[in-house]
Order: structure tokens, then sequence, then C-alpha cells
């Protein structure tokens, strides 16, 4: 006879098992395949996103690299997406361009370049794919438009992928239209043509690159009654779309693609986010690509989008970066397929898995491999940023599968195995481990037993690693005393700690032999995608700074120059939000003689204005400018120009320099000290 505790225990336990799913699915290509896999990617740029990273010393550079884009080793990307840069705010900062106005062109500016053949380098095969967001000035021709002279938008595209392959021996696969903006079937029409007029025919067009559905169900549209229209297209490219797709893009029989998703934190959270949409965009959405934004989160604390990047490397100056768990979820996929494998069809290989979860299975074009992923994470903090996650549930579970068709005689698999844990469920984190082979039953199945946030990799390929570097060394704070001279930098370049927000610096020889200046770019008004601004602004060090003194040189003699030039401290914002950013900014106009204190980017809170009696019309002037408590100091030349109280807010911010305006000035030093 059981007593009264052998009974209850007996009767939890039951209870327990009614939470236990147990299912089978069959894994068949007998009836066809799905989709072409198109490939796992990465976004560099949408905003200078990269920013940081060529400031690394060359051996922690190429450790960081090799985590991203070399095969069987870390994330192992497929895809690498750049932004084509227009000299002007997008995301987290300003990236420079090819071409500012007519008559200039460039190919050496800017780090998108280096990063691509950094990728070809480690990944021969790896896609590469641009596609802007701020358009030079030249293209609008004074609109804020890249559509009212579409002749011109093309023309600067095609210059863009002539300079990879001519100057740098890249090949672009695709091309984008303009990020997240309303397409314009002319332009597609006239870019196709061009690409294939200039030995481009390869180059893929992907459109519309925006988050909203209806455009590609509008476009699907159009391109049925437009078969030029749907020659010009290659894919159909969607953001955020929460795993879901349209009717109308499905049905064209277009490739689909998440050509921009996750743009989550780093940690548990937005790993567990990342591994659920790489697995749920096909079984949810046929989507055959995923590109994360953003690719490396490689900018300054204090930015937009904090550590939303695949991993994180924002402190050159110390040499540290993370390896964060979202570089694994990658790997369960990009280290055991490759663009032109193929999905197995729905519910025959792809699906969602009975007690909460989902899998998918990709073959060889041949049929000899074959890789099945499985994710079982939870509805509970993995919400992706801008995803609708309707609510579901995920149970402990066995999962039995069975291999047939082509795959029937599969008597083993590889196993790679993650566990996103987190504080709920009093567990640590087991990244990309390899659990060795599975075996198959006497009746050919497989079996597992899977609980909440869990990964599994089940593979016929024995070629994953999980590739590792030393221990980076420890994190810094910005180091002050912080002086720049220009003169060590790569002509066309910008310093590794200068990072433009608005506008675009670019170091060039000064005429002064051995001498080099910091060359505010823009001299006209971009075709933007932030808030359009009137000024231009790079920001440098740390967002938590207060007590500083800064100077600078700076000096107007040129063709094209803006009217004035200012320095500043505390600057709170940045990226698209450096329009309306507070802080403190000390402007000088040569022109006049004059000087202004302004509390804000926008001009419109004004804290003192006066003669700067020592500013000088003509040649170099040096500015200073001090901040101490609740109180401000300006020098023109060394000579005290004003003095006032600050303001409350903002209490600390990062250093910055720029013009009023568009227009060229030149800087020859920065320098910054604690004050």
């Amino acid at each position: 006879m059981m007593d009264k505790y052998s009974k209850m225990k007996i009767l939890y336990i039951c209870c327990m098992c009614m939470t236990v799913s147990v299912s089978q699915y069959i894994f068949d290509d007998t009836n066809g395949l799905g989709r072409r896999f198109d490939g796992i990617g990465g976004l560099s740029g949408g905003g200078a996103t990269s920013k940081l990273l060529p400031g690394y010393n060359e051996e922690l550079r190429d450790q960081i690299l090799d985590y991203l884009f070399k095969p069987n080793f870390g994330a192992s990307l497929h895809i690498l997406k750049v932004e084509i840069g227009g000299g002007s705010m997008s995301g987290v900062g300003s990236e420079a361009t090819h071409m500012y106005h007519g008559g200039d062109l460039n190919y050496q500016r800017g780090y998108e370049w280096w990063i691509m053949k950094e990728a070809k380098k480690r990944n021969p095969k790896i896609k590469l794919y641009g596609l802007p967001w701020v358009f030079s000035g030249w293209v609008g021709k004074g609109t804020n438009s890249p559509y009212t002279y579409p002749e011109r938008t093309v023309d600067y595209i095609i210059k863009w992928i002539q300079g990879a392959k001519e100057e740098h021996g890249l090949t672009i696969d695709y091309i984008g239209e303009w990020n997240e903006k309303n397409y314009n079937t002319t332009y597609l029409k006239m870019l196709r043509q061009a690409l294939d007029k200039n030995g481009f025919e390869f180059t893929e067009i992907v459109a519309c690159d925006d988050y909203q559905a209806e455009f590609e169900t509008k476009m699907a549209n159009e391109m049925l009654l437009d078969p030029e229209l749907s020659a010009a297209i290659g894919y159909f490219g969607v953001h955020y779309s929460s795993t879901q797709s349209n009717i109308g893009s499905i049905m064209w029989g277009k490739q689909l693609w998440a050509s921009e998703d996750y743009s989550t934190f780093n940690d548990e959270k937005g790993a567990r986010c990342w591994a659920r949409i790489l697995n749920q965009n096909y079984v949810n959405g046929l989507m055959t690509s995923t590109i994360s934004w953003n690719l490396i989160a490689a900018y300054y604390e204090g930015m937009p989008y904090q550590r939303c990047g695949l991993m994180t490397s924002n402190n050159p100056w110390s040499g540290h970066y993370d390896v964060n768990p979202t570089i694994w979820m990658t790997a369960h996929t990009t280290q055991f397929t490759e663009p032109g494998w193929l999905y197995l069809s729905h519910h025959s290989g792809v699906g969602h898995l009975t007690g909460g979860g989902s899998y998918v299975s990709l073959t060889n074009p041949d049929k000899t491999e074959l890789t099945i992923i499985l994710e079982t994470i939870g509805h509970d903090d993995s919400q992706c940023l801008h995803e609708v996650l309707p609510g579901y549930s995920v149970v402990n579970q066995t999962v039995t599968f069975q291999l047939q068709g082509s795959f029937s005689h599969i008597t083993s698999l590889n196993v790679w195995f993650s566990m996103l844990g987190n504080a709920a469920q009093k567990n640590v984190s087991i990244l990309f481990q390899n659990k060795g082979t599975l075996q198959a039953l006497p009746d050919g199945s497989f079996t597992l037993h899977v609980v909440e946030n869990q990964v599994y990799t089940l593979t016929t390929l024995s070629s994953g690693v999980k590739g590792e570097h030393p221990t980076p060394p420890q994190p810094e704070p910005f180091p002050l005393p912080y002086i720049d001279t220009f003169n060590d930098v790569v002509d066309h370049q910008e310093p590794y700690f200068v990072a433009p927000m608005s506008g675009s610096f670019e170091v060039i020889p000064s005429g002064t032999a051995g001498n080099k200046v910091l060359r505010q770019m823009t001299i006209l008004q971009p075709v933007d995608w932030c808030e359009t601004e009137n000024f231009t602004l790079a920001l440098v060090g740390n967002v938590s700074w207060t007590d500083i003194y800064s100077e600078t040189s700076v000096s107007l003699d040129m063709e094209n120059a803006t009217q004035g030039i200012f320095i500043a401290h505390r600057i709170n914002s940045g990226g698209c939000y450096t329009v309306g950013g507070q802080g403190f900014l000390f402007y000088v106009f040569p022109g006049n003689g004059t000087y202004e204190v302004w509390g804000d980017s926008r001009r419109a809170t004004l804290l003192a204005f006066g003669m700067a009696k020592n500013l000088k019309t003509s040649g170099f002037n040096k500015l200073g400018l001090k901040a101490k408590g609740g109180f401000a100091e300006g020098y023109v030349n060394d000579e005290l120009t004003f003095g006032l109280r600050l303001p409350d807010t903002p209490a600390s911010g990062f250093v910055a320099i720029g013009t009023a305006g568009f227009g060229h000035a030149d800087f020859d030093y920065i320098s910054i000290t604690q004050s």
C-alpha cells in the first residue's frame, strides 16, 4: 500500500507529463523541394555602424573580421550588405560619398571598400550588396529626391559599382534602390538598362528595401502589368516583417528577402530573437535570406541603437571587443549551408513544432547533404525591435523525425547545440557546442528531447567549428589627453575617432609639406534620409564627459567655404537624432567677426553672442572651449571671448566640431584634455 506522500508524488509526475509534447515529423523530397536558399548576411552601415572598427590594431581587427566572415569559424556570413555613403546623416552617423559634386570622383573615401575586401579575403564566395540611404546633393540638384533627375541617380550608382570593380576588384552582386523610401518604377527600369549596358548584367536589383508590406504588394501588382519592370527586379526586399510576407510577392514568384532585420541589443534576448527569425522568416514568410542590421556595433556608446550588431567592437583604444551570442546563433545556419542550397518543402522538412518552436531543413543541389535547424525559442524576452510578436507557448517535447526519399539512407547526424538561458529559468547559456552524433533508431527515426530556448543543428556535414581567438584586452574609457594632428591619417580617410554625424570629414594634404588637415567635404544639400539638417557635425570621445577643455585650429580660406565654424561640448545625441540634439556650440563667423553660443544644434536657444575681437578674417584661427561644472568659457586665438553659466542640461556629452551650413572648412588639429 502506498503512503500519502507516494500518491502525491505520482500525481505530481503525471501532471508534469501533461506538459510534454510527443510529435513525429517527416523529412522527404519525394514531392519536390522548397525555395532556393540565398544566404544569411550582415549590414555594415545604415548609418556609420562600422565606424570604430578600422581603429583597432591590425591583429585585433583581423580577429574581429574572422568572427564575422571566416568560413567555419564564427558567423561565417554569406552576404555583406554595405551603405553607399551620401555625406549626410543616417542611422547612427554619416558616411562619405564617392561623388560630392560634378567633376568629383574618389573611390578611396570611407571604410566600406576596406570591409568588403576583408570579407572577400576570408570568403571569396561571399555576396556583396550595396544600398544608399543618403544621396549626394549632386544627385538631387537642389531637390530632396533621387527620382527628380533619375538619370543622375543611375549614373551615380553605376559609378559606385564601377569604382568597386575597377579600383578595388570587387563585384557587386546586388544593388538596392533607396532605403525605406517609396520605390520608383521609372528609376528601377533605367537602372536595369544601365547595369546591362555597362557590363553588370549579373548584378541583381533588390526592391524596394522597405518595411511597409503594402509596397511589396503594390509593386507585385505593377509587375504583373509591366513585364519590363518585372524583368528589372531580381528580388523583393522587405524590412522588419515580423516573419510574415504578403501574398502578392509570393505569388509572383520572386525570391523574397528579409533584407534588413533584427536591430536588437545583442545579449541573450537578442540572440533568442535572431535564432527564432532565422528559422521563422522562411517557415512563416518564405524569405530566403535574412540580413542583420547591423553587422557590427562599432560606434560610440551613447549613440542610438546601442549594440544592435551581431557583435560589438566599440573600444578600439583598448582593443576590447565582444563575441556576442548572436554570432553563434548565426553559425547554426551559416556553417552548415551555402547559398544555392534548397529548402525542403513545408510539412516535409519545414514547419512549426507542435510544442512550440520551428524547424527548417536544407539540402545541397545534388541532395548528398542535409542540414536541419530546430529552435524552441520562447515568447517572453525574445521579441526583436520593430517586431509584432503574437503570443505562443513552448513546452518540453519529444521530437521524432523520419528521413525519407533521398535522405532515407542517413543513419547518423552531427549535432550542434545552444541553450539561451535567462534569469527566470536560472540556467547558463551554452553556445554552439558540438554534441557528437545522433544515431538513428532501429526503425530509422531520430529522436530529440527539447525544452524552451534551445537551438539544434543536425547535419551530415562535419565542417562546423567554434572558432576562438585569444581573449581581447579589457575595455577602457576613451583616453585623455587626446591630440590628433591628422598627419598620420591616410589621404581621403577619416581619423579613427572622429565620427561624422552630419556632413563628411576627410583628411587631405594642406599644401604645407608634411601637413594635413581635416576638411568638411559636403558642399551641397544632400538628398536626406533623416530629418533635413543645415549644419555639419562630427563627434569625438565620450558621452559622459563633463569638465573638458578642447582646442582646434580652423580655416575657411578655400573655394565653396562655409560661412561659419564651431567647436562644441556636451553634445548628447547623434545619428538621426543629431538634429535637435542638445549641448553648447561655440560658433565663429570670420566674414563679420562675430561669435555665437547656442544650446542646441537647431540654433534655437541662444546663450551668448557678440564680436570676437581677436578673430582673423583669413588664415587659421585657434578656437578653445572650456566646460567646468555649470560654467563655460570660449577663446579665440588664446583670448577670452566669452564666459557664461550653462543650462542644467545636458550635464555631459561628446566634444564636437562642425560648420554652419554646408561648405568647406579645414581643421588643422584637435586637442581634448580634462579641465
